[in-house]
């Protein structure tokens, strides 16, 4: 498969298949397409990983789309930012946020991923459910705002404001650490914690998460008296 990613603010990668080769999206993806490609909506393993894609944000059902004849297809980004793509292999899996999933080709599978500490869940701004992806091939990840990338050493951390880490390489760790001091909680505008990766392995912060445009934006919504 070949592809190209193109447009700002609002990317999109049109992947060009050869005849038989196939990719999985989730419902709403796809922006545009040849006549070749037949879709057939799927759950993609049970009812149970249609439930675990559920919680973590994604579509329930994905759509499957096969190549009759060589062409192509386009899947678009949902929010202003860029669309990364990720050959994973045995031993290079990732961890992404929930609700980043674009497409991908059939060989690479995708779980739920579990904080280890409950408390990385509740209050990492991550999610205590996040996606692991496994398997093998090709992956497109949608992340909000630009990228900044940071290569950890074993033992090597970086503090995130929540909603911040898009993706991390499965050999990262993520926990929490409590703002210092009762004022810096209330009055600093951070929060009251902070996510914490360890490493090693590479992670990807993105400049503009959506739950913190949405925040913004909140402040100028009229309430009801």
């Amino acid at each position: 498969m070949k592809f190209e990613i193109t447009g700002v603010p609002l990317p999109v990668v049109v992947c060009h298949l050869e005849r038989g080769e196939v990719m999985l999206s989730d419902s709403g993806a796809m922006a545009w397409m040849d006549p070749c490609m037949q879709m057939e909506t799927t759950s993609n393993g049970g009812i149970g990983k249609a439930f675990g894609r559920m919680i973590t944000g994604e579509t329930m059902f994905l759509n499957r789309y096969t190549a009759k004849a060589d062409g192509k297809i386009a899947f678009a980004s949902s929010f202003p930012g860029e669309i990364r793509h990720y050959n994973i292999e045995p031993g290079k899996e990732i961890i992404i946020q929930k609700s980043s999933f674009l497409a991908s080709e059939t060989t690479v599978e995708r779980e739920v991923y579990l904080n280890k500490k409950l408390k990385t869940g509740i209050f990492g701004g991550e999610g205590f459910v996040m996606n692991k992806l496994k398997g093998r091939g090709s992956v497109f990840v949608e992340i909000d705002g630009s990228t900044v990338e940071y290569d950890l050493a074993p033992g090597q951390q970086i503090v995130v404001d929540t909603g911040y880490v898009a993706v991390m390489d499965a050999t990262c760790t993520m926990t929490t650490q409590a703002v210092p001091g009762i004022k810096n909680m209330m009055f600093g505008g951070e929060g009251i914690f902070n996510t914490v990766v360890t490493g090693p392995g590479r992670v990807v912060l993105q400049t503009m998460p959506v739950s913190q445009v949405a925040g913004v934006l909140m402040r100028y919504f009229p309430t009801s008296s």
